[in-house]
């Protein structure tokens, strides 16, 4: 890589491999977190590098990568790292998420770790302030694959820091399937005193197991770069189009201060003899900076709110929708509008519409907020700060 030129270079194995490279790619131009990859052949007949540590890591995820590709995780005869030609560790890794600036949820997980191989259980917990989760693979390979490609890498941009490990665990005990645990052989466990709605993201961790790249067409002799298409996130819908490993260290989902997509609500089922567009504000304040909300003049059991972003819009529907309020349970979804409009001069609205553009209760105005840290689903007990 040339630090701050945006260009690498890449040996290929053979100068033929590098021919059929240059003419797949002259018709099929590749792309990297949306960007065009231009791909030419360099003067330089061998690369020499002295970070022998790195290239021995880099090499080992590669060859790993490679043994998934091809289909033969289980028998793999080339050595996928240096002293053996199969981990010896077992199929359970501790996962660590440093810097956790935005909510990481079991589903995000299970999108992200899925790619690598059929994921059987998941637990999630908080320690020491520090969240963290065990994951069960089905194979030890799988999980050893995960952890060399995924060690070190960044869900978010600069923040969520992925810390990868083995645990000592050879089987993971779960009980419930809730947001905080998962086993995806036991779809019949109870969900415990969990009030979210379960979503089991089954199909990515059943339904390809062992790949991790999308179809491919090309020449044999190498395959596109580790790339997450479409990992779309059950626990925050639509919220990550594509997760795709942009530099070493960083998976950058597109727009990640502002997911593209809309960030309108359509709220209904409301009971219209207790809400009001404070109320509404406040709610959905937890989850989000709400700009506007607007109360249906015609039918007072819908509303339209309009978050700051689509980030924060996919936040409130994954904690709100399915809530009891006021003894009935909100459908909570993504609007057609883009935007809520104000009410024109003169037009009949008895205060439905209101435009909280520039509240002072606004609790996420900074990118990267800690707030994000410290967002639950709703519950009878509340967390009092700032008192006098």
């Amino acid at each position: 890589m040339l630090k701050g030129k945006n260009q690498a270079f890449l040996e290929m194995a053979s100068e033929e491999a590098a021919v059929a490279m240059v003419n797949y790619y002259t018709t099929a131009r590749p792309y990297l977190c949306r960007q065009p990859i231009y791909i030419q052949y360099s003067n330089y007949r061998e690369l020499k590098t002295d970070n022998l540590p790195n290239q021995a890591r880099a090499q080992a995820a590669l060859q790993a990568m490679n043994a998934m590709q091809s289909g033969n995780l289980a028998t793999a005869s080339t050595p996928i790292a240096e002293g053996g030609t199969r981990p010896s560790q077992g199929s359970v890794l501790w996962v660590i998420v440093e810097n956790l600036l935005y909510p990481v949820t079991l589903d995000v997980l299970c999108q992200i770790f899925s790619k690598f191989g059929s994921v059987l259980k998941i637990i999630t917990f908080t320690k020491n302030n520090v969240f963290q989760a065990l994951i069960q693979y089905a194979d030890p390979m799988n999980a050893y694959c995960a952890k060399m490609a995924l060690d070190g890498q960044s869900i978010y941009t600069a923040c969520c820091t992925l810390r990868i490990g083995f645990s000592k665990l050879a089987s993971l005990k779960v009980k419930y399937n809730n947001e905080k645990s998962r086993d995806f052989t036991r779809l019949d466990l109870p969900s415990g005193d969990s009030q979210l709605p379960l979503e089991p993201c089954v199909a990515p961790a059943f339904g390809t197991p062992n790949v991790i790249f999308s179809s491919y067409a090309g020449p044999a002799e190498f395959a596109p770069g580790m790339g997450f298409a479409e990992a779309a996130v059950p626990g925050i819908p639509g919220a990550l189009g594509s997760l795709t490993v942009a530099t070493p260290g960083q998976m950058t989902p597109p727009g990640v201060f502002g997911v593209p997509g809309n960030s309108v609500l359509l709220v209904s089922n409301l009971n219209p003899e207790a809400i009001t567009p404070y109320g509404l504000f406040i709610l959905f304040g937890v989850y989000g900076d709400v700009h506007r909300v607007k109360i249906m003049f015609n039918n007072k059991e819908n509303a339209l709110i309009q978050m700051a972003d689509a980030f924060q819009a996919q936040l409130a529907i994954s904690y709100l929708n399915g809530l009891t309020l006021y003894g009935k349970v909100l459908h909570t979804s993504l609007s057609k509008y883009q935007a809520v409009q104000l009410p024109h001069e003169g037009q009949q609205d008895q205060g439905l519409t209101k435009d909280y553009s520039n509240s002072p209760l606004h609790r996420f105005k900074k990118p990267g907020s800690k707030n994000f840290q410290n967002i639950f689903p709703p519950s009878a007990t509340l967390h009092l700060s700032n008192i006098p």
